[in-house]
């Protein structure tokens, strides 16, 4: 009878080992059920700000690489190129020297706004589905993911009521600067990592001061000196949160960087027992993160202002990118309620820096007058203002007038690293300094009785609703030839080589660049869209200087006729191809007038020899 089959009692033993194997599945799902439902108010506000920001970049979703926005199409085309490039980081081709642009001088990525860790991290997405996309994603994802970590700052550190904390990251993540950068300058809308730097620092200082009440927090039982663990970590988070952001957009840093300043020195002016208390661990914490940054930024920093093709200047005219007065209060034509007209109060659609409307501003100075002097109060309020003056740049203009009076810029203008940042970006900074003038106004009413806690929530939706953004315009653009989508541009040159398309591109016309784009940037080309040491005594310039050759092609391009070549200038084509390091040149069918500058290539070069779409000569 041994070999019967084994009684159930025997079979027990297996099912408690299935069981107890089930069983951390069945917590760990209990487990995110639980953590859902706590904060499925948190979930559904962050759910809102996605469907926000793809709504308004949904017209480039259908096809991202045929897709273009309309207000800025020429800056697109640059930082699809530049995601590119940096996606080559994942294929062990990365240098902070670049000569797959501007061949054979290449181009200083730090000098740029390359938003290289950005681009590294999507690595993966651009090589797989392409730089369009990418470019698609980070449009809709820096939106969303800047609102969103306001949102976990306000309710988080200032542990803000949730309605107050949404309307006040709304605006963070959705206000008219943020949307009109969104037309193309990914290195200005990728400002998520400033909330956690905000963070930090106020971790920092409740380190410092464990008795300190920063912003609405609690009042905590003075310790016997600072939390020194806590110092360090928040030292050493801050110092890799500043790397990183170096590393996206350092404009953004600088800003942040320059509010904080102003907020810290109006704080330690309203609270003077905080700053005697927490000031020599707040001091050596911000030493040891400054002393970290150093560390791994001193290289980089280097490169970018004395390395090859860095640049140590601006090249923008403060006096050009300055705010107009008037914009102050008028609201952003890329808003529902704006209208176009108020256009020409800027220079330009990716720059509607200032355009809060006089409903928020008026609605901002009354919740700055209610909350009275709370110190993070004040200090928003003056750090406001600050900002707010210094946008106007070094000349007031009144509608679209320059007025004698001097800006409060001129106070700042020559001075090394702010040379760098334009005087109408400062107005950025003022998005989250007047959005927590809101969360505070409308957390305090929400938290109290009487007629304020309807009244004030109910002026500061209001005061948003002519600011509700429209989507974003957006347009077709033409599709790369297929001589590059297909692969066939190795026929004509090796991975690493230099191809030269025709026309070269240039800051104006950048659309050859697109070529490299959808080859994953594995080849070089001459001249095109970048800042660098071309100006004056080396000073910064938008492109290079054209060669006798790539000007004359220019000519034809723009022109449509065709020029008697002769002799001087084939062997002035010859040296300038060499120059470039060129394998061949390429001439896409489609490209207007492209008989012309067939023609003339063929004068130039000799006989040509067609591949799929396009023209090549071997050089």
């Amino acid at each position: 009878m041994s070999s019967a089959a084994p009684t159930a009692p025997d079979a027990a033993p297996d099912q408690d080992v299935l069981a107890a194997e089930r069983m951390p599945r069945r917590l760990s799902t209990a487990r995110l059920r639980g953590a859902v439902s706590r904060h499925r108010a948190d979930v559904a506000v962050g759910l809102l700000f996605v469907a926000l920001a793809g709504w308004l970049t949904h017209g480039l979703w259908p096809d991202p690489a045929g897709r273009v926005l309309a207000l800025n199409a020429a800056d697109q085309a640059l930082y699809e190129w530049f995601l590119a490039v940096d996606a080559r980081a994942l294929l062990g081709d990365f240098d902070l020297l670049t000569r797959r642009l501007n061949a054979p001088d290449g181009v200083n990525l730090m000098t740029n706004t390359t938003v290289i860790a950005l681009g590294v991290l999507l690595a993966p997405v651009t090589l797989l589905l392409g730089a369009p996309v990418t470019f698609a994603l980070l449009a809709a994802a820096n939106l969303a993911g800047t609102a969103v970590a306001w949102y976990l700052l306000y309710t988080r550190a200032l542990r803000a009521h949730r309605i107050a904390a949404a309307l006040g990251a709304g605006l963070c993540g959705f206000g008219p600067g943020m949307v009109s950068q969104t037309n193309s300058h990914l290195h200005m809308t990728a400002q998520w990592l400033v909330p956690v730097i905000v963070w930090l620092v106020v971790r920092l200082l409740r380190a410092a001061d464990p008795a300190a009440r920063v912003g609405g927090g609690d009042r905590r039982r003075p310790a016997d000196g600072p939390d020194r663990r806590r110092l360090v970590s928040s030292a050493v988070g801050l110092a890799a949160a500043v790397t990183a952001q170096v590393f996206i957009g350092e404009e953004v840093l600088f800003l942040c960087a320059l509010t904080l300043l102003v907020l810290a020195v109006t704080y330690a002016v309203t609270d003077r027992a905080l700053l005697r208390r927490a000031l020599p661990g707040f001091a050596g914490g911000m030493m040891l993160a400054t002393g970290l940054a150093l560390l791994v930024l001193a290289w980089p920093l280097w490169f970018q202002f004395a390395g090859p093709q860095g640049v140590a200047d601006g090249m923008f005219s403060p006096h050009y990118f300055s705010a107009d007065l008037r914009s102050w209060w008028t609201v952003s034509p890329l808003s529902v309620l704006g209208t176009d007209g108020a256009a020409r109060l800027t220079t330009g659609p990716a720059e509607y820096n200032t355009f809060l409307g006089w409903p928020l501003l008026l609605v901002a100075a009354a919740c700055a007058l209610w909350l009275g002097r709370r110190p993070l109060a004040v200090a928003c309020t003056v750090a406001t203002l600050v900002t707010g003056a210094l946008s106007l740049g070094p000349r007031i203009v009144v509608d679209g007038d320059p007025t004698a009076l001097p800006g409060p810029y001129t106070l700042l203008s020559g001075l090394p690293v702010v040379d760098g940042a334009l005087p109408m970006r400062f107005a950025l900074a003022t998005l989250p300094l007047i959005a927590t003038l809101l969360v505070l106004a409308a957390d305090r009413a929400l938290r109290g009785t009487g007629r304020a806690r309807r009244l004030v929530p109910a002026a500061v939706a209001a005061a948003l609703l002519p600011l509700l953004p429209a989507p974003l315009p957006t347009a077709e653009r033409p599709p790369v030839p297929e001589f590059v989508t297909g692969g066939h541009w190795r026929q004509c040159v090796e991975p690493g080589g230099v191809l030269v398309p025709v026309p070269l591109a240039t800051p104006q016309d950048p659309w050859p660049m697109r070529w490299a784009t959808a080859a994953d940037a594995a080849f070089g080309m001459p001249e095109g869209f970048f800042i660098g040491p071309y100006g004056r005594d080396g000073t910064a310039a938008m492109g290079t200087w054209k060669l006798p050759t790539s000007a004359l092609l220019a000519g034809v391009a723009k022109s449509g006729g065709q020029p008697v070549i002769r002799d001087e200038q084939r062997r002035q084509a010859a040296k300038d191809a060499d120059f470039w390091g060129a394998s061949c040149v390429a001439l896409a069918v489609d490209t207007p007038h492209a008989d012309s500058l067939h023609g003339t290539l063929e004068q130039l070069y000799g006989p040509s020899t067609r591949i799929a779409d396009a023209w090549i000569w071997r050089v």
